[in-house]
């Protein structure tokens, strides 16, 4: 039996066929199940899915120095500023702005926290969902409950 030196093409697109239809997925499915491969992929000491946790109980993060908050704000400013400067345009007031910054992060997370605003979107999208709730035949939730609790959700106290 003489065997061709090269092949024609058809018989090139029909191993690369079976290849890609029938022995790579075997393979991929032998990998899987000897090797358990997908579910250390992407792993290592470097992953982000290995990074520890660092948010506290209450949901927020560690608390940070003011001191040195302040300074990076301040910081952050000067830079923008500068860049403000580059660019042609009036400089920032940076301890009117770091002061501002400041201010508004040490708002209070409470029920206060909420404006008006957020209260009502919160409380369109639990109409919505009822509403849906009810066209699929299912029971309507309390309104004013569950947008406490959403909003509860949202603020991360509960």
């Amino acid at each position: 039996m003489d065997l061709p030196a090269a092949l024609t093409a058809l018989q090139k697109g029909g191993a690369v066929l079976l290849f890609t239809g029938v022995a790579a997925p075997l393979i991929g499915l032998v990998l899987k199940r000897v090797s358990g491969g997908w579910e250390t992929m992407g792993g290592g000491p470097f992953a982000i899915l290995n990074e520890p946790q660092k948010r506290g109980a209450s949901g927020t993060g560690p608390r940070i120095d003011p001191a040195i908050q302040a300074a990076e704000v301040r910081q952050m400013l000067e830079a923008k500023s500068e860049r403000r400067v580059q660019r042609g345009e009036a400089p920032l007031d940076v301890e009117a702005e770091t002061q501002r910054l400041l201010a508004a992060e040490e708002r209070p997370r409470g029920q206060e926290a909420i404006d008006a605003e957020l209260r009502a979107e919160v409380r369109q999208l639990v109409v919505a969902r009822n509403e849906r709730r009810l066209r699929e035949g299912l029971e309507p939730l309390d309104v004013e409950a569950e947008t406490e609790r959403q909003l509860a959700d949202f603020i991360g106290s509960s």
